[in-house]
């Protein structure tokens, strides 16, 4: 996600009880302010990113019964890189990125599984935008199940009281790879933007806050042939998706995927006007991000059973032509493309899953960045996860033991 909004949650804080210490009275952890999610303290966002459910309100995403088997590998993977001239390695990448839990599976084995700032196997992290991929995917269920009769359907088939506005021949394809032709400023620091200003709406005369403001929004261009990212547009997907199957989200997710795949823990997803956000605020353990790298990157089956429909994760991680830059990255479905056939789920203040396809392989990083988006952070993210792939196969290991 390039930027987020100050969605407008009706916050729910919740002071979980801190276990006492020998003759004290018992004192409840000071949860950071939710109105101020996006300006939240170095301290704040450490406490606040692995504890949403105790500051927002939200939906369980149940786990099964059986849980996928993520086995470590014999020997541990051993990152040693250049970058700018200097020597890094895992440590020196985690501490320079404020990364809170890194994650490394090839071929379905764990080849690194790291944690630190407060973070461990048993909490679970915020997702920010890595939530698209996600709902996506969901898109893609809702299409196999007969939900979704097609997304080259019409936005208003499902959510008919966006009828008369410029979402009016929209199709969800549109909405899907970010070309709506609906215009849209995704600027943060602006406080004026759409990005920061749909958070306040109160109007729900057309159903909902959220599909009300998007009503109100003007058109740019024709749709299908440029890219704009809209978040507004992503927690659009999830309205047709809870319109389509009837269900809240976090029960659809735990449906098709959660438990029949095999997580660990259950999840977590923020709710904002009753609903999840599409957009945003998974709150997932590290292992299980894995797992859902393996989903993913096994083609999208669940207890041996298609969620989505054939091809559905090759055509999600396609980009289209208008999204492509001079780097060669793009945008899919809900999903960030690059070069060499490399995909990947991305949320602000440094969350992604890293998929190398070709490699089997899923790099997973957590992080409390101090600010949303930043160049630097994300060059040296990149310099990492391209060191682990030339790692891995160069097979450059070493003992767990060290």
């Amino acid at each position: 996600m390039r930027r987020f909004a100050a969605f407008a949650i009706a916050p729910l804080l919740i002071l979980a009880t801190a276990r006492p210490v020998l003759g004290q009275a018992a004192v409840a952890p000071q949860y950071p302010d939710p109105q101020k999610l996006l300006f939240w303290s170095p301290r704040e966002k450490l406490l606040g990113f692995r504890n949403m459910e105790k500051v927002f309100p939200g939906h369980t995403v149940e786990r099964g019964t059986q849980v996928y088997p993520l086995p470590q590998d014999e020997r541990e993977v051993a990152v040693l890189y250049q970058y700018k001239g200097e020597a890094w390695d895992t440590a020196r990448y985690m501490e320079a990125n404020n990364v809170a839990g890194l994650l490394i599976v090839h071929k379905g084995k764990v080849l690194l599984e790291r944690y630190r700032l407060g973070f461990d196997e048993k909490s679970r992290w915020t997702s920010f935008s890595v939530a698209k991929s996600y709902t996506s995917t969901l898109v893609g269920a809702a299409v196999l199940d007969g939900y979704i009769k097609s997304i080259d359907d019409p936005v208003t088939d499902y959510l008919p009281t966006l009828k008369g506005s410029a979402y009016e021949g929209v199709k969800i394809r549109h909405i899907l790879n970010m070309s709506s032709g609906v215009k849209w400023n995704e600027d943060y620091v602006d406080p004026k933007s759409d990005v920061n200003s749909f958070a306040s709406a109160t109007d729900k005369s057309r159903g909902s806050t959220l599909v009300t403001y998007m009503s109100k929004l003007k058109r740019e261009s024709k749709p299908g042939t440029k890219f704009v990212y809209k978040t507004g547009e992503t927690n659009l997907i999830g309205e047709i998706v809870m319109a389509a199957t009837k269900k809240p989200l976090a029960t659809y997710l735990s449906e098709k995927v959660w438990s029949k795949f095999g997580m660990e823990q259950d999840a977590f997803w923020m709710i904002t006007d009753g609903n999840e956000m599409g957009g945003c605020c998974l709150s997932v353990s590290l292992r299980d991000y894995g797992r859902f790298g393996l989903f993913i990157l096994n083609g999208g089956v669940a207890g041996g059973q298609p969620v989505v429909p054939a091809g559905w994760i090759r055509q999600a991680t396609t980009p289209t032509k208008f999204s492509i830059n001079e780097r060669g990255r793009g945008y899919g479905y809900q999903w960030w493309t690059g070069p060499g056939g490399v995909y990947y789920a991305q949320g602000i203040f440094g969350q992604q899953i890293m998929f190398y396809p070709a490699e089997k392989l899923i790099v997973v990083s957590l992080s409390a960045w101090p600010e949303a988006t930043n160049r630097e952070r994300s060059a040296v993210r990149e310099a990492y996860t391209q060191a682990v792939r030339s790692s891995v196969l160069a097979k450059r290991t070493v003992s767990r033991l060290q």
